[in-house]
């Protein structure tokens, strides 16, 4: 099996359900075999967006390209696009080759070409001996491949991919992101991905879009996001949800920060701005009793809750700054006093006015 992808652009894209306007001006282009996540808060219009390039939702103005062609009239079954859904949208009186099949006889092929290509499919999701079973027999992660299967069998150049391991208990989905990410690498279609789970984005994406109230927050490679998040927004729902309020001042490349409670620090590097911020920072980001060769924020604090989510302790630090949440591999006790430092490569500031 061989799909090759096309390039998907979306121009000046506004969609409304009723007064409601749920995407407001979207220009977006992605590229051919590209992986695209989508992701962002309930109602942002990460699924609205990808029912507009489908053809599902009839966008109020704008353009829905592909390789360039005006395709924004054309009904969805005409689009050579393949959709995995949420709900898996298999027939259930139909055995698993029957629904790999379906799309493949409603575009008129021989009965010896889709037997040739239903067992290629088989093949390509380790299905071997499945073919003749019923959807009903079947667990959540084998539905999900048959649902994968049946896209895949058409060889689109666009795969889009709504929300498809959020049924899936934890280790299948842990299993079918990887599955999902080598089949593109292999068949290199185009792939649109609707997720609310950041760390699965983050995994299988080549370029990440957030949405934030129907606009693009910022997009980019995973790590460039997660390293350099370009607004306060940004950084909170990538986890840099830790918050302190500070004044900025700038003297050269040096940045000077300084806390409400007194506290100061000579940060490397100019910020954009000057006066109140908020800094963000992530609790995975913070050393407890690092010493002194950390360049950073130093907070002196206590231990006022623990918990143990498995791998790292959690733990809730009071401080006179604030209370944090900080991840550490060590152990503390409830009240136990630690030094807390922020490393200033892992502050976010933003203009106060713009959290």
């Amino acid at each position: 099996m061989v799909s090759r992808g096309a390039t998907v652009g979306v121009e000046a894209l506004e969609v409304s359900y009723g007064r409601t306007q749920v995407l407001r001006g979207i220009d977006l282009t992605i590229p051919a075999g590209q992986f695209t996540a989508l992701i962002g808060s309930s109602g942002c219009g990460k699924t609205t967006l990808l029912r507009a390039i489908s053809g599902f939702v009839t966008p109020g103005s704008g353009r829905i390209r592909l390789n360039g062609a005006d395709i924004t009239a054309v009904p969805p079954e005409r689009r050579d696009m393949a959709m995995v859904f949420q709900s898996y949208a298999l027939w259930p009186h139909m055995t698993v080759a029957a629904n790999i099949g379906y799309g493949l006889r409603l575009r008129g092929m021989n009965r010896a070409d889709i037997d040739r290509k239903i067992s290629d499919v088989l093949d390509l999701l380790r299905l071997q001996g499945y073919g003749e079973r019923k959807i009903t027999a079947l667990s959540g992660g084998q539905r999900q491949r048959v649902a994968l299967g049946r896209a895949l069998a058409v060889d689109p150049p666009v795969l889009l991919l709504d929300e498809p391991l959020s049924n899936l208990d934890a280790k299948i989905r842990l299993a079918m992101r990887h599955e999902i990410r080598s089949l593109h690498q292999r068949l290199g279609m185009t792939a649109i991905h609707v997720t609310h789970d950041q760390e699965e984005a983050m995994t299988m994406a080549d370029e990440i879009v957030i949405l934030d109230a129907g606009r693009i927050a910022q997009k980019g490679a995973p790590e460039a996001l997660y390293r350099a998040p370009q607004s306060a927004f940004v950084a909170s729902f990538l986890g840099a949800d830790n918050t302190i309020p500070a004044t900025a001042r700038q003297e050269g490349d040096i940045t000077h920060i300084r806390l409400a409670e007194g506290t100061a620090a000579q940060l490397p590097g100019s910020r954009p701005f000057e006066g109140p911020c908020i800094i963000h920072f992530r609790s995975n980001a913070v050393h407890l009793n690092a010493g002194g060769d950390t360049i950073g924020l130093r907070l002196a604090g206590a231990i006022s809750q623990a918990s143990y989510p498995g791998g790292i302790y959690r733990y809730e630090v009071e401080t006179a700054a604030g209370r944090f949440l900080v991840d550490d591999a060590r152990r503390f006790a409830a009240g136990e006093r630690v030094d807390l430092t922020i490393p200033a490569e892992e502050m976010h500031l933003f203009p106060a006015a713009d959290a």
